[in-house]
């Protein structure tokens, strides 16, 4: 993992580093969560550019790091395209879901860095992809599982792609990994440990094996077997000393 880091760190350099010699705008592929991690603590010790992470829409999860020209005041150009996936006959469609579409997606030799989020809004999917792949996937993405489907262009993604979250409240004795895990899968402490010992618990897309791991606002704490969770906020204590939190489930 370390060696994978540091690849991927050399990689940032580089295409700041090439931007701001050039003065011409670059990009990243879409980075998970943990990669962003890492581009964010190297972000001191890059060369004087401009960057924006986007991912096409407020709360999204994979995002592209865009170093941006002198001359570009803000990003003008995403990088990438949203298509939009309907069945060919709604009537005889499969429930579908996030894992069918991503392996069809990466079925067709495409690899993970291309593909942003994936969002699922009723019986159709929004693929956020890098713009040099848009092509080949709307001429080659026809079947997801058994269900055939028509791909198009998604021209105004920002509101449609939003993802949908389910709120789920309670307290917890602190703000640690162990006890979120409790309240967000509904079991008991012994039962997240061991989950956590497991390696089922993902933290901002990395693997966390320390149930004693603080949490921070807006942090996606992901449970394998249960679904992913934002970690919104805490408000507080109640007269017992338990901390209030709120996370949403994304459905």
């Amino acid at each position: 993992m370390e060696k994978e880091e540091q690849i991927l760190k050399k990689r940032f350099m580089e295409l700041a580093r090439l931007s701001y010699e050039r003065d011409i705008p670059v990009h990243t592929d879409f980075l998970g969560l943990h990669e962003q991690t890492i581009f964010q603590s190297l972000c001191g010790t890059l060369p004087p550019v401009r960057v924006e992470l986007t991912g096409g829409f407020l709360t999204s999860e994979r995002k592209v790091a865009c170093f941006l020209a002198s001359y570009e005041e803000q990003l003008t150009e995403l990088p990438f395209d949203c298509i939009k996936l309907e069945p060919a006959a709604a009537k005889f469609a499969e429930a579908l879901t996030h894992r069918d579409y991503l392996g069809s997606v990466m079925g067709l030799g495409i690899e993970r860095g291309m593909i942003g989020d994936i969002v699922l809004k009723g019986q159709t999917a929004y693929v956020f992809v890098l713009k040099k792949m848009t092509r080949y996937l709307l001429e080659n993405l026809t079947m997801i599982r058994r269900t055939k489907v028509c791909a198009s262009l998604c021209e105004d993604f920002t509101e449609a792609c939003s993802p949908e979250f389910e709120e789920q409240s309670g307290t917890v004795s602190s703000v640690r990994l162990d006890s979120l895990t409790v309240l967000a899968a509904r079991v008991s402490r012994t039962r997240a440990a061991e989950l956590i010992g497991a390696e089922k618990v993902s933290l901002n897309g990395r693997v966390e094996t320390s149930c004693s791991k603080g949490l921070s606002e807006g942090d996606i704490l992901s449970i394998r077997g249960v679904g992913k969770f934002r970690f919104e906020k805490a408000e507080g204590q109640t007269k017992k000393g338990r901390t209030i939190v709120t996370l949403l489930r994304y459905i």
